[in-house]
């Protein structure tokens, strides 16, 4: 079961001082101390876990985060940065002697640049209002979550969030150019911009995808591009789902990167239908929505090589998009399949490891059998291009017992991921939920270098602690750094 910081004692004695102070930082009402109204905050999108704030605080300047974070660097109070709570790993999931630090009020889109193809947004902006700014003009940002409705590019950043067209146009970090993040000390960082290259140390790819541990994060700017002339889509059904993936390993191999390519099993297909009625066939194990972009031409060209290597993996329904509409249509139903699993099962758990695409069968085979041993069913939906998989684990919390084997289960779909040579995560990041496994994947001195960078951006340990690392040898807890082989030791911290 989950396990976090044990709560300080002297912070929660200070709780009525803290509230004092944060509301000469920020507006009265933007300081929230009741157990009522920190209730929406309790838990993100790993419901499993929950606990409610020290306080919640709620700034909407980079001066005011910037003077939040320096005052509870110098009264040693945790800080758990947070955007929309859409999180799937619990990353943002609140510290009882901890303020939890809602970037909700950063919804500005602050520049519109079409000559340099970018936006300039405020983390609090969702994913897909930074395109509803730019489609007019015929542009779009590519990563696209299923949640891009409501998660915020401040927490793309965070977890380094990818979609369903991750495949061609890459993850956050393929796409954004430059971040301010504010650090623990209050300083502000301005990383990258506009301009395309930077001297020195990749500090932006270091803050992307680190969870919260690092800094807070106040301004992205993004890469817009241009839409493709035109985008077709490709519903087809397999037998199996091993015929389903061998077709994708082809596609790949054929040299075809599709603009997105996804994959659903039987019972993610029949939930998605019901839901959306995107005209899904319910004759088959198996689904692939492959899509094509790029001039009509080429698109035709493609689908064409597709339909014939769907064929020679003995596909049983081929349909092909012939509007915008029927196009969006089949996305839908692939972006609904989460909500759609909450008709057929109370409660799910949404799993998130990336295998070698080879690897998809036998680790169908392998949930296939885990499935019977936890006596737990498992809906499937994939980003099958780059081997993101994302199984959905059904249970009933009201049902002793349940949680814990779903969290067993899930546990050793993770392992055998790594098992195949994949990895612990590939877009909802590691948050509590996969922190117990680093291990599987980590051997002791790779997490220390790891740790290392963490002590150098944050030595007391008070941004997020509890997340992604198992053990945190806190820098500043036990007066020094992991240090192996005569590295140098930290230059504010003693030798050991």
């Amino acid at each position: 079961m989950l396990r976090m910081p044990e709560p300080d004692q002297s912070v929660l004695a200070r709780r009525a001082e803290i509230v004092t102070a944060m509301r000469r930082i920020v507006p009265h009402a933007s300081v929230i101390e009741s157990a009522t109204q920190m209730r929406p905050y309790e838990s993100d999108g790993l419901t499993a876990y929950k606990q409610l704030p020290m306080l919640v605080v709620l700034p909407e300047t980079t001066a005011q985060v910037s003077a939040i974070l320096k005052y509870a660097q110098s009264h040693n109070i945790k800080i758990v940065p947070r955007g929309a709570g859409t999180s799937l790993s619990g990353g943002a999931l609140p510290l009882e002697d901890g303020i939890l630090l809602g970037l909700a009020k950063f919804n500005r889109v602050l520049d519109i640049d079409f000559t340099n193809r970018c936006v300039v947004a405020q983390p609090g902006v969702t994913n897909l209002a930074i395109t509803k700014v730019v489609e007019h003009n015929g542009f779009y940002y590519a990563p696209d979550p299923s949640s891009q409705i409501a998660c915020t590019i401040g927490g793309n950043v965070a977890e380094n969030s990818g979609g369903v067209h991750c495949l061609k146009y890459g993850l956050t970090t393929n796409n954004i150019l430059g971040i301010e993040v504010v650090l623990m000390t209050g300083e502000v960082l301005r990383l990258g911009g506009k301009f395309c290259e930077q001297a020195g140390y990749d500090l932006l790819a270091v803050m992307t995808g680190s969870e919260g541990l690092l800094g807070v994060v106040t301004e992205v700017t993004v890469r817009i591009i241009k839409k493709a002339q035109t985008a077709r889509a490709a519903l087809i059904g397999f037998p199996s789902n091993e015929s389903a993936g061998q077709c994708v390993a082809d596609i790949i191999s054929a040299g075809i990167i599709p603009g997105g390519m996804e994959m659903m099993d039987k019972p993610a297909i029949h939930a998605a239908e019901t839901f959306v009625h995107a005209g899904y066939p319910l004759n088959v194990e198996a689904l692939l929505i492959v899509e094509l972009d790029g001039p009509q031409v080429e698109v035709d060209d493609l689908l064409a090589r597709v339909e014939k290597i769907a064929t020679a993996n003995k596909s049983k329904t081929l349909r092909v998009s012939n509007s915008e509409a029927e196009r969006t249509l089949f996305w839908a139903g692939r972006k609904a399949a989460f909500p759609a699993v909450g008709r057929i099962s109370p409660d799910y758990m949404c799993m998130d490891g990336t295998i070698p695409r080879k690897k998809l069968p036998e680790v169908l085979k392998g949930m296939a059998k885990l499935s019977k041993k936890h006596r737990l069913a498992v809906a499937n939906v994939f980003h099958a291009g780059d081997g993101n998989l994302h199984p959905l684990i059904l249970f009933d919390a009201n049902k002793e017992g349940e949680l814990a084997r779903a969290e067993e289960f899930g546990a050793d779909i993770l392992r055998l991921c790594v098992k195949v040579g994949g990895v612990l995560t590939g877009e909802h990041g590691v948050g509590v939920e996969k922190r117990d496994l680093m291990d599987t994947m980590f051997n002791p001195i790779e997490m220390e270098q790891q740790l290392r960078i963490k002590c150098a951006f944050d030595p007391k340990n008070l941004l997020n602690p509890g997340k992604v690392y198992p053990t945190l040898h806190a820098c500043a807890e036990q007066g020094r750094m992991m240090v192996r082989g005569g590295a140098l030791p930290h230059p504010d911290l003693p030798r050991f």
